[in-house]
C-alpha cells in the first residue's frame, strides 16, 4: 500500500496546530497588508487581519511561492510514495493552476485536486482524501474520487454590510449606498468556481430562511437521485461572528437534526471582500 500525504492550504480553515492533529500539510496563505506580507496562521492571526481590515488597510490576496510549495513537496516525498494536494478552487486563485503546473514535474507523484472547493468544504476534502488514504487508495484515485463530487457542495452566505464589495468594485458604490438605505442583506454562494450573487433579503431572519430553503434544494434536486438530508454535511462558517454563527447551527438543527454540525471561520481570501459580520451554510454530499 502506499504512503500518501494529504496537503491543503489555510484557506481550508484548518490551523497549524489541527494539521499537526490530522495528519495533514496545511501551506499558509500570504496576504498582504499595507505593502507588508503576513501568513495566515504563522504571524497572521484572525483578531490580527480583521483589526487591520477595519481599520481600513489594504488588503490583497496572494498565493503560496513556488519555492514553498515545491519545498514542502520535496520533503513530503522523501517519507511518502504520493502527495494529493488540494488548494483552494480554481475560480477563486491562481494557486491552483500553479500547483497543477508544477506537478507536471512530479509525474506519479503529486496529484492536484481542482474540485473547486473553499473553507469548511475544502476541509472536509482533504478530511475525505485522509479517509479514503487509509482505505489504501492511490493518490491518482483519490483525486479522481474528489474531482467526481466537486459540483456537489455549496456554500450560501449572507453578509453583514456591503462596504467591503463596494471597496473591491464588486457593487457599484450607488448601489452600495442604496442597499444600506433600504438595510438589504444579499446572499451570495459559491457553488464551483465563483463568488456569485444569490437573492436578496430585508433581514438576517429572511436571509437565514433563503439559505436553507437553498440548502433543502440542492440535496432535493441537484445532488443526485442517491442524496438525502442524511448522507450530507452540513456546517457553518462566519466571518468574526462565532456568537451568531452558533445560534445559527442551533436553529439548523432544528431542520438537519441528528446532523454533528461543524463551525468555522470562512476563509481570509473571501472575508476581505465582504467583510466582518457574516454567516454561511453549507452542505457538501457525503463521499465517504
Amino acid at each position: 500500500m502506499k504512503k500518501i500525504a494529504t496537503v491543503t492550504d489555510s484557506n481550508s480553515g484548518i490551523t497549524q496546530k489541527q494539521a499537526k492533529e490530522l495528519g495533514v500539510y496545511v501551506l499558509p496563505m500570504p496576504f498582504t497588508i499595507n505593502g507588508q506580507t503576513f501568513y495566515e496562521d504563522i504571524d497572521l492571526t484572525q483578531e490580527q487581519f480583521y483589526e487591520k481590515l477595519e481599520e481600513g488597510a489594504e488588503i490583497a490576496t496572494s498565493q503560496p511561492t513556488i519555492e514553498s510549495v515545491v519545498g514542502l513537496w520535496n520533503e513530503l516525498l522523501q517519507t511518502y510514495d504520493q502527495i494529493i494536494h488540494i488548494p483552494m478552487s480554481s475560480g477563486l486563485s491562481g494557486s491552483c493552476a500553479t500547483a497543477m503546473a508544477m506537478a507536471q514535474d512530479y509525474e506519479g507523484k503529486v496529484f492536484v485536486v481542482d474540485n473547486q472547493r473553499i473553507s469548511v468544504t475544502q476541509r472536509q476534502s482533504a478530511l475525505d482524501a485522509l479517509e479514503l488514504a487509509n482505505q489504501g487508495m492511490d493518490a491518482e484515485t483519490i483525486r479522481e474520487k474528489l474531482l467526481k463530487n466537486k459540483l456537489e457542495s455549496t456554500i450560501y452566505i449572507t453578509l453583514d454590510t456591503l462596504k467591503y464589495l463596494k471597496k473591491g468594485g464588486r457593487i457599484t458604490p450607488a448601489a452600495a449606498a442604496l442597499g444600506t438605505i433600504l438595510r438589504i442583506k444579499p446572499v451570495l454562494q459559491i457553488q464551483g468556481e465563483k463568488l456569485d450573487a444569490y437573492a436578496k433579503a430585508r433581514t438576517v431572519k429572511q436571509a437565514k430562511t433563503i439559505m436553507v430553503d437553498a440548502i433543502k434544494t440542492d440535496i432535493r434536486e441537484r445532488f443526485g437521485n442517491d442524496a438525502s438530508p442524511e448522507n450530507v454535511w452540513i456546517a457553518v462558517a462566519h466571518t468574526n461572528n462565532r456568537a451568531n454563527a452558533e445560534i445559527f447551527r442551533d436553529e439548523l438543527l432544528q431542520e438537519f437534526p441528528n446532523h454533528d454540525i461543524y463551525i468555522d471561520s470562512l476563509s481570509l481570501s473571501v472575508s476581505c471582500h465582504i467583510g466582518p459580520g457574516a454567516l454561511a451554510v453549507t452542505c457538501t454530499k457525503k463521499l465517504v
